[in-house]
């Protein structure tokens, strides 16, 4: 069976519905900015996130938190089938305050594993996927969505807690505040070292033990995933590529497969 891709995107929420099949390497390492929840349908799925391989089989629910890096991967010929929901943080955030009445003020919603096998839960997040996917009855996708969240609150895979402070060095990410500066303009390594005050050798060691990823590699995921959101949004594709630094759209082209296993042109026809 070939590869296809089949997604949705509910106007209100925001919740990103898609639901595809894989066979051979699905997708490069990237990373998201939304919350990521879905469950295997069928087949072996394989990716490495947390500096880690985890193998997803039929019924097994995944997530992951945002700008986690993931690859994809199906390691058998049949390839594998999986079903997924994007959760905008800010969204997630006050769906689930709205949820409880005693909430921290600042909190964050912090997943244990990737990876989890619970059937009451999978079938929380088909029947969540089915709402926004197919656009039922707001009282239907709203209710779906909000027994989703009260599942995985209840259970030791996910919880939610007073916001901490980033444990990572202030150096790396002073190193990441200049990259999002730099979203919409090229810049080098050499000039980037400079404006952080030390060589690129040494800035590279640090922000790459820091975020498991090279500064340019961080940038490029930054603005594939700014620009998948102006995509989403119906922008010319042209206009995309070059608001983020992109040769031409077939450059932005490449990269996008390479890390969604889509072009741009299909991603915004299917929304």
């Amino acid at each position: 069976m070939a590869s296809w891709v089949d997604l949705a995107k509910d106007a209100e929420s925001g919740i990103e519905t898609i639901r595809a099949h894989f066979t051979g390497h699905a997708y490069d390492p990237h990373w998201h900015p939304q919350y990521l929840i879905g469950v295997t349908e069928q087949g072996h799925q394989q990716f490495h996130c947390r500096q880690q391989q985890v193998n997803s089989h039929q019924g097994h629910v995944f997530m992951l938190e945002p700008e986690e890096l993931h690859d994809g991967n199906a390691p058998e010929a049949a390839g594998f089938t999986y079903q997924m929901l994007y959760f905008d943080p800010d969204w997630l955030h006050s769906r689930i305050s709205g949820l409880y009445e005693k909430m921290p003020d600042k909190f964050e919603f912090s997943v244990a594993a990737t990876l989890t096998q619970d059937a009451r839960l999978a079938t929380r997040v088909s029947q969540a996927f089915q709402a926004y996917h197919f656009q039922e009855f707001r009282l239907i996708k709203e209710t779906s969505v909000d027994l989703l969240l009260s599942s995985l609150l209840n259970t030791n895979w996910v919880q939610v807690a007073e916001q901490a402070t980033d444990a990572r060095p202030l150096v790396a990410r002073k190193i990441r505040d200049m990259l999002y500066d730099h979203i919409h303009d090229e810049i080098g390594l050499d000039a980037l070292a400079t404006e952080v005050g030390m060589d690129r050798f040494r800035m590279n060691r640090i922000f790459k033990a820091a975020y498991q990823i090279a500064p340019y590699q961080y940038l490029l995921q930054l603005r594939l995933s700014k620009a998948r959101m102006m995509i989403a949004a119906g922008v010319p594709l042209a206009d995309v590529a070059s608001t983020f630094c992109f040769a031409d759209q077939s450059h932005l082209g490449r990269w996008f497969r390479r890390c969604y296993g889509m072009t741009p042109a299909t991603y915004q026809k299917s929304l």
